[in-house]
């Protein structure tokens, strides 16, 4: 199972560095997309583009240690605004703002 092809595999959820990222959609400007990633999040949004309708667009991206582990508690932040999977119903801004609070708990390489 690749990686680009499922956000859910264990594989992603274990990996050491990476980014966690908080993604747009340009059909669903009230939905956000919460997820982690290995690879470079710009090229990643453009391989989500290309598999559907609409545009992806990253927000905000942030390259660090465990980036699963801090996607995971950013999404519990959100559980209740939850729309389906990884996406939420969240201005990106309030997203963006409780993930830097999260990076005060969590080691990561760069606070940006």
């Amino acid at each position: 199972m690749s990686i680009e092809n499922s956000q859910q595999s264990v594989t992603v959820d274990q990996i050491s560095f990476g980014n966690v990222y908080i993604m747009t959609h340009s059909i669903f400007s009230n939905v956000i997309k919460i997820g982690c990633t290995p690879n470079d999040t710009q090229a990643y949004a453009k391989s989500l583009s290309a598999k559907g309708p609409g545009d992806y667009q990253v927000y905000f991206s942030l390259p660090c240690n465990n980036p699963c582990q801090i996607k995971k508690q950013l999404r519990k932040h959100f559980e209740a605004e939850q729309y389906v999977n990884e996406f939420y119903e969240v201005a990106p801004e309030k997203a963006k703002s409780i993930l830097k609070r999260e990076l005060m708990k969590i080691p990561v390489l760069n606070n940006y």
